[in-house]
C-alpha cells in the first residue's frame, strides 16, 4: 500500500517511529474524534442527514492506523484484502457482513 509507505517514511524522516502501544492509544484517540464529530453533528443522533466529519480528521485517524501497521509490521493493503475476503465469505454464507450472524 503507497499510503503505508508514506506513512512509515514521513516517521522515518522525522524519528516518530514508537512503541505500538501508543499508536494504539493515539488511534483511539483518533477515531474517537471522528465520533465526536459525527455525534455533534447529527445531534446526538437525532438528525442522521446532518452528519458531517471533516477530511483531515478522517486523515488523522488513517495516519494514526498505518503508522500502527507500520510499528508492527503488517501490510495494510493485505490486512484489508483479508478482511474483505472475510466479508465475502459472510455475506455468502449468512447474508450478512457482521461477525454475528
Amino acid at each position: 500500500m503507497d499510503t503505508q509507505n508514506d506513512v512509515a517514511a514521513f516517521l522515518e524522516r522525522h524519528d516518530l517511529e514508537t512503541d505500538p502501544a501508543y499508536r494504539a492509544l493515539d488511534l483511539s484517540s483518533e477515531v474517537g474524534e471522528v465520533a465526536k464529530e459525527l455525534t455533534e453533528s447529527t445531534a446526538y443522533g437525532a438528525d442522521p442527514d446532518a452528519a458531517a466529519i471533516a477530511r483531515d480528521e478522517l486523515g488523522d485517524a488513517l495516519f494514526a492506523l498505518l503508522a500502527l501497521c507500520t510499528e508492527v509490521d503488517v501490510d495494510a493493503g493485505a490486512a484489508l484484502e483479508e478482511s474483505l475476503e472475510k466479508y465475502e465469505r459472510r455475506l455468502e454464507t449468512s447474508g450478512s457482513a457482521g461477525s454475528g450472524s
